[in-house]
């Protein structure tokens, strides 16, 4: 079974977060099929969870897709994260740019994109408002399986 995975979370993850549990948690959802994973390339999370891919795909064969809202996007990040992002973005096979510059809701228009292409939305989500928590709903009301991450 071929399975699409997107990837949502906070930017801000706490000090505490268990960067192995993901690890486990993604390899969960490849022996479960999922071999195309949807990332929205934002510090944090998305970045967090794709490095734990990147690993993973020297033993599975997975597809990783960066479905990044603006061209620039990394002009945001701090140095660090810049450097993260860059390594990060040659290890996906797939780069998809939504619009050339910044635009407003382009964030929200990026997780709609990625939810509608997916049969699954693994999300670490601990706020009932913001990014996260709107794509989770709307992952919800599209009929996507959602999978929550505990840290």
């Amino acid at each position: 079974m071929r399975l699409t995975c997107a990837l949502t979370g906070h930017r801000a993850l706490p000090q505490n977060f268990n960067v192995n549990a993901l690890y486990d948690a993604l390899e969960e959802r490849i022996r479960a099929g999922c071999d195309r994973f949807l990332c929205g390339m934002a510090r944090g999370f998305d970045l967090t969870a794709l490095k734990c891919l990147a690993d993973l795909r020297e033993k599975y064969k997975i597809t990783l897709v960066a479905c990044i809202p603006y061209r620039g996007q990394v002009r945001s990040m701090q140095q660090e994260e810049r450097a993260l992002y860059c390594s990060l973005l040659d290890f996906c096979d797939e780069k998809i740019v939504l619009h050339e510059a910044y635009v407003n809701g382009c964030f929200l228009e990026r997780n709609r994109y990625m939810v509608d292409r997916a049969d699954v939305l693994l999300a670490y989500c601990r706020k009932e408002t913001g990014g996260t928590a709107y794509t989770v709903s709307y992952a919800k009301k599209r009929g996507v399986d959602v999978v929550l991450f505990e840290n």
